[in-house]
């Protein structure tokens, strides 16, 4: 029984550090204008090349991982791109910004009635938080690098980041060629400034308690009645963690690196 034990404690420890090293892939940087500054975790290709070209990938994470530990932002879908067999079939650069605990990547403003319901009033037109703000400039920054395939340029992001990846679709219509929000929304109306000019895989759970399915599925909409081209997956019975399902689908990474401006 002591040996049984034993052999259990040691193969947990095991699967506790196999799954903790993929964070060592991505390497910590800090990316500063003036006095602001964008904590960011970085990965790149296996025998990565300065003189080739790859894919870009910014990652944005939800409002449980704001902080500034440079960590956090790690949490959901970094352990995916580091898996050998996504490496190996997609080489690419991976970036997971992380946005500061006092803010948003979106817009925003949230409400909530007397029975804990919470809605939201999306602002993209209106001025960027601060992490927008950087991270837009980030964006700029990163996309001008020699290694970077400006053609094959993609954002995605959950809840928070969800939110974050539409509005960023708004702020830099002409930069991205795919884009997959997971369980977010933004404003309808501000749709027909990118909808022609970026292909989206839009996800969203239909028993989301926290983000209305709703809001992802007026979005689809708003594109496809601008033009635009969009896949709308639902997950039923899922609520607010339909980012697992998201990052589980065998298509996601086909369909999103066959993308090319």
């Amino acid at each position: 029984m002591k040996y049984f034990l034993s052999m259990l404690i040691f193969l947990s420890s095991i699967t506790y550090s196999i799954a903790q090293d993929y964070t060592k892939l991505y390497e910590g940087k800090v990316f500063s204008v003036k006095d602001a500054a964008l904590p960011y975790r970085i990965m790149y290709p296996k025998n990565f090349n300065p003189k080739q070209k790859y894919p870009l990938i910014i990652l944005l994470h939800g409002a449980g991982e704001r902080g500034s530990d440079n960590l956090k932002q790690l949490t959901h879908g970094a352990s995916m791109f580091a898996s050998d067999s996504i490496r190996d079939k997609y080489p690419a650069i991976v970036i997971f910004p992380q946005c500061d605990i006092s803010s948003y990547w979106a817009n925003v403003k949230i409400n909530q009635d007397d029975k804990g319901f919470r809605s939201f009033q999306f602002f993209p037109e209106g001025n960027p938080t601060p992490p927008m703000e950087l991270l837009v400039k980030f964006v700029k920054s990163i996309s001008k690098e020699k290694y970077v395939d400006k053609n094959r340029i993609y954002v995605g992001g959950l809840s928070m980041g969800g939110m974050g990846t539409f509005e960023l679709l708004y702020r830099l219509p002409k930069v991205f060629a795919a884009a997959f929000p997971i369980c977010g929304g933004s404003s309808p109306d501000v749709a027909k400034k990118y909808a022609k000019k970026v292909k989206l895989w839009i996800f969203h759970g239909e028993m989301d308690e926290v983000v209305s399915v709703e809001y992802s599925k007026q979005m689809h909409k708003a594109i496809l009645s601008n033009g635009g081209e969009a896949k709308l997956t639902l997950y039923p019975f899922v609520n607010h963690n339909s980012w697992e399902n998201a990052f589980g689908e065998p298509d996601l990474m086909p369909w999103l690196f066959s993308i090319k401006k």
